[in-house]
């Protein structure tokens, strides 16, 4: 059974933190906010563009009402996506292990909570569009990570089987998901979190893309009657 391999998006398959830091930055600016340095936001990433402005605000002790977070996300949406592939890159060996893995017969999906549309605007800009068989984002189906339910419909979207599908991911919505999907899960320490990848007990722990076929390949041996 052919297997498909489901990834996270940002901090996971691309630094994306430079990019998403700036359009952070440019809305706090705009609000006359201080703006936060990168090295300290890297870890606010992760829940979508309404979270992330939430915590550059409470970095400030700053708190505000729904509908000036609602004008501010959509500023900084607008911002981001004409900014979305200026500073960001795939992390180091993934092409290398996609065509690896390509090469054995497994399958790629994206699973995100970024928005599907800049999800595949990303990807696009950085010429990995096509080594997917499904980008779906927090609005592809209604429901965003940890909710199964996204999970198993990209799953399904990509044409693979939930019993031989594996997430990776580097923060806690994507072990979640994994988990209560029923599906094993590859951490990766190199993204964006707040606990330590290894705190958060995935089935392998990778430290570089290129650790990552490997770490694959050891979970279908296992799982393999």
């Amino acid at each position: 059974m052919d297997s498909t391999i489901v990834f996270d998006l940002d901090g996971t398959l691309v630094d994306t933190a430079p990019d998403l830091i700036n359009a952070l930055n440019h809305v706090l600016d705009r609000e006359g906010l201080p703006s936060v340095p990168l090295a300290a936001a890297r870890n606010m990433i992760g829940a979508g563009a309404r979270r992330l402005i939430e915590r550059g605000l409470e970095a400030d002790g700053r708190q505000v009402g729904p509908d000036d977070i609602a004008r501010m996300t959509s500023d900084f949406i607008d911002y981001y996506a004409d900014h979305i592939a200026e500073h960001s890159k795939p992390f180091e060996g993934l092409e290398d292990a996609l065509d690896r893995m390509a090469v054995r017969g497994y399958s790629f999906a994206v699973c995100t909570n970024k928005l599907e549309w800049l999800s595949k605007r990303l990807l696009d800009e950085l010429r990995l569009s096509r080594r997917f068989a499904a980008i779906c984002g927090a609005d592809t189906f209604g429901v965003s990570k940890p909710d199964p339910a996204i999970l198993r419909q990209t799953i399904a979207l990509a044409g693979g089987q939930l019993a031989s599908a594996i997430m990776v991911g580097d923060a806690g919505t994507d072990v979640g998901v994994a988990r209560r999907a029923g599906i094993p899960v590859i951490g990766v320490d190199f993204g964006y979190t707040d606990t330590p990848m290894a705190e958060l007990k995935p089935d392998r722990l990778i430290k570089h893309m290129l650790e990552l076929p490997e770490a694959v390949e050891d979970l279908i041996k296992i799982s393999t009657p």
